[in-house]
């Protein structure tokens, strides 16, 4: 991301540390389409190359490693080498996209002249939004209990995510059929939240559980 001025606030944004981004990076969406949705927050720093080739081995697990390294790699300050950190700051840009797009959706269904289709595509995007939301929030949890977390809590928190995250490309792939190749604007962005509901999902699935 290429940032050439900044405003009082985005300077204070940049220099929050890492525990603060994570917590500021869920609500910081901004941009509506057609243009895809901007970083939420700026770039903390340069990703060290530890954290580069850290973030390469994780995207190359997944189905979209080209998007899952572009949409990551401006914070990589806050997840540098931790499965659990990179699959939460996944989840936190998963769910920041899916708002964007269920705000732009209840937007057109507010316009007037909705398909059924449409208004049904509200309920679901907005549904996906929560359950990428409950997804991070679990990864938040254990991320903060650390390496102190039993083998068990990893687990179970893996498991949460993963069904969270799962159901959540259900409810992508039931407004992407129900609006077809007519959906022109919410078709593809849905389609591009539905990738990067894939890319969180792999990497919660390559967490490491503890011996």
């Amino acid at each position: 991301m290429h940032v050439t001025t900044m405003t009082p606030a985005a300077t204070f944004l940049f220099m929050l540390p890492a525990a603060a981004f994570l917590t500021t990076l869920a609500n910081a969406a901004t941009t509506l389409f057609p243009s895809p949705p901007a970083a939420p927050v700026p770039p903390l720093c340069a990703a060290s190359p530890p954290t580069v080739a850290f973030l390469r081995a994780g995207c190359a697990t997944t189905l979209y490693r080209v998007t899952c390294y572009d949409s990551l790699i401006p914070y990589g300050c806050a997840f540098q080498t931790s499965h659990v950190k990179l699959a939460r700051v996944a989840t936190d840009v998963n769910h920041v996209r899916l708002r964007t797009l269920s705000k732009r959706v209840k937007e057109l269904v507010a316009i007037g002249g909705a398909t059924p289709s449409l208004r049904d595509c509200a309920g679901t995007i907005s549904s996906a939004a929560g359950l990428a939301r409950q997804s991070s929030a679990e990864l938040a949890k254990l991320d903060n209990a650390g390496p102190a977390a039993a083998r068990s809590e990893v687990r179970w928190a893996i498991s949460n995510a993963q069904t969270w995250l799962s159901a959540a490309m259900t409810n992508e792939a039931t407004c992407a059929d129900g609006l077809g190749a007519a959906g022109g604007e919410v078709s593809r962005e849905t389609a591009r939240a539905k990738e990067h509901t894939s890319i969180a999902l792999a990497l919660v699935n390559g967490i490491p559980l503890p011996p």
